[in-house]
């Protein structure tokens, strides 16, 4: 097996550990509104605590994944040997993955400085 197959099946696996990824921080989302649900109709201190506390820990997870998707598309356009066509697609993943990561630094940043839970942080 060549170079490049290889490491485009390890690509696969590691797309294979963000989904898992993904369904986990899906049911934490599910628990994450349930205790912010709590708090809004029982004020209940605990529960926005544990809130704030798992959406610090779900934005911290998915800013990491994003920032794995950044390298990959800094490591894409790097690479020699391409087309033209290739060679845009690069450039076009690496402007988006670099705008998602962004997001996800902003969202972090919100759900770690808003204390009080105003603002609703859509996880998109």
């Amino acid at each position: 097996m060549n170079d490049k197959i290889q490491k485009r099946l390890n690509q696969i696996q590691a797309e294979n550990n963000i989904w898992i990824i993904y369904l986990i921080i899906i049911g934490l989302s599910f628990y994450s509104n349930y205790l912010e649900k709590d708090y809004f109709l029982n004020k209940n201190e605990q529960s926005k605590e544990k809130y704030r506390k798992l959406n610090i820990i779900i934005f911290t997870t998915l800013t990491a994944v994003y920032y794995y998707f950044e390298k990959e598309a800094i490591t894409s356009v790097q690479e020699k040997d391409k087309t033209k066509t290739q060679e845009k697609y690069d450039n076009l993943a690496l402007i988006a993955s670099t705008l998602i990561l962004i997001s996800g630094i902003i969202f972090l940043y919100i759900v770690i400085v808003d204390k009080d839970i105003e603002e609703e942080v859509a996880f998109n």
